[in-house]
């Protein structure tokens, strides 16, 4: 975020929550960095450097403070980087990438040289890949040890540090302090019951909402809604020395504060600690920069503010989803998806009649058949099939920060897969705020238009947050504000796309 000092300055001495998340501010005098909420009498301005990201600041000499702690901050917003493929970069290192490749490995990914990355990355941040991955890993283990009763050594893998030594030897040098300072007072360092663990967004957040979006959506038998909490079976697999571990819970999530969601979690999830943070705060779109996005929808009206894209909790799934639900009734949907979850999917241990959702590997040893026999087409079949394999090769990439166009394209080329279920993806699992399916019947009618080509005009103004604008339409006709066709999703639709 490019933002001039003296604008910094002001947010800082206000305390402006709109600006939490968006930068730190390292105190010369202390050798601090803090939120710009943080509650401590406001530095001078000569005393004031202005970092866009926690790693520029640690870089800089600065540390944490103990009293704001910048780990628990909304996530910066993306969308502000000045090079698309900077941003793309960032994205998938605060998801974790650097924890388990290389530098080489993710410029590969996105499509670029390594070199070229490294450029565009310290351009666009001020700081290098391996710093930002760096500062990622020792803010989570700062926020482990003050909010959880782990062992320091499970903090250390928890946070992808390979010992608790390097951990040791990291906090000394970039905090000067040793892991067991920040340990909370009481702490025993032994971990038994659920951990729970507040989740900072940037208001507004219509959690009703997200809620009555996803329960609609909601598969027995692995996912649960009721009293304004969200709960599901989570499958997490990580490398480990004897190769893939596979981590295996049941997680909730409940909204506790303006500006908190609270998330727990049981200590069979603890190694893939970072993993589980990520797929919640991708999946309720925590990330979003919610005042920009509703200064710039403002066109269309003071309704839905605070509605969010939700994400996913995996890609695969996001697909799955997408391509049974193409021309049925969401119930129907339902149901279908309820069959292929007890039918191939994995009970959880401990949870009768819990399931987790099936894995590529599982549906793509799958003969079509047994697909149809769940009640799908054979195209739909076919291209669940196809996606597997898809993922299984690298051929597709289903997550937030995978190159758009590529695999927009990929999943076209899938028989079954047209351009609604395509954007529809691209909305959920990458998380792209751009996506606009502008063949949907219920778009085209809220807009006004006969044709995707004028849906498609018509949105143009809602750019780069076209996905924002969509969403907010799809609630509207769910609530009744729109007139809409039979069912939630069963609209009349072109062959192989799903309506909404």
């Amino acid at each position: 975020m490019n933002l001039a000092p003296d604008v910094c300055y002001q947010a800082l001495a206000s305390r402006d929550r709109r600006f939490d998340g968006q930068f730190v501010v390292g105190v010369t005098s202390t050798g601090i960095y803090c939120r710009p909420i943080c509650r401590v009498r406001c530095p001078k301005p000569d005393n004031c450097r202005f970092f866009t990201h926690p790693a520029a600041a640690e870089q800089a000499g600065f540390r944490p403070c103990l009293r704001c702690r910048p780990e628990l901050a909304p996530r910066l917003s993306m969308m502000d980087a000045t090079d698309q493929l900077a941003q793309a970069a960032m994205v998938m290192i605060a998801n974790g990438f650097l924890d388990h490749d290389s530098s080489a490995a993710l410029a590969g990914r996105i499509g670029v040289s390594e070199r070229h990355l490294r450029r565009l990355f310290r351009a666009s941040f001020g700081v290098t890949m391996p710093e930002v991955a760096r500062t990622r890993r020792l803010l989570l283990a700062k926020r482990l040890l003050s909010d959880t009763d782990l062992p320091v050594g499970e903090v250390a893998l928890a946070a992808g540090f390979g010992s608790q030594r390097r951990l040791n030897a990291l906090f000394q040098t970039f905090y000067r302090l040793s892991p067991s300072r920040l340990r909370r007072a009481g702490s025993t360092g032994a971990q038994a019951a659920p951990i729970t663990l507040a989740l900072a967004y940037q208001p507004p957040l219509d959690w009703t909402a997200m809620l009555d979006f996803l329960a609609a959506r909601q598969i027995e038998g692995l996912e649960r809604i009721e009293a304004g909490c969200w709960q599901r079976s989570i499958l997490i697999e990580k490398a480990g020395s004897a190769g893939m571990v596979r981590h295996a819970g049941w997680i909730s999530v409940t909204h506790t504060a303006p500006g908190q969601l609270a998330l727990t979690l049981p200590v069979t999830l603890v190694p893939v600690m970072a993993e589980v943070l990520r797929t919640v705060r991708h999946l309720f779109d925590l990330d979003a920069p919610m005042p920009l996005i509703e200064a710039h929808l403002k066109a269309l009206g003071p309704t839905g503010a605070g509605i969010r894209v939700p994400g996913a909790v995996t890609g695969f799934e996001m697909a799955v989803r997408a391509i049974v639900g193409q021309q049925i009734t969401t119930q129907r949907a339902r149901r279908v998806l309820a069959a292929l979850v007890a039918q191939f999917g994995e009970p959880l241990a401990g949870s009768p009649g819990v399931y987790l959702f099936p894995s590529p590997a599982m549906l793509a040893a799958q003969p079509f058949d047994a697909l149809i026999a769940l009640g799908l087409l054979r195209i739909r079949a076919e291209a669940i099939i196809a996606v597997a394999w898809a993922l299984l090769d690298n051929t597709l990439q289903l997550s937030p920060g995978a190159p758009v166009a590529a695999n927009m394209k990929s999943l076209r080329d899938i028989r079954g897969i047209g351009d609604w279920t395509a954007q529809y993806i691209a909305m959920r699992a990458l998380a792209w705020p751009d996506a606009f399916p502008a063949g949907d019947l219920v778009l085209k009618r809220a807009l006004g238009c006969s044709s995707a080509g004028e849906a498609a005009k018509c949105a143009e103004g809602w750019s780069p947050w076209r996905a924002y604008g969509a969403i907010r339409l799809w609630q509207s006709a769910s609530s009744g504000a729109i007139q809409k066709g039979k069912g939630d999703e069963a609209v009349p639709a072109p062959l192989n796309e799903e309506p909404t």
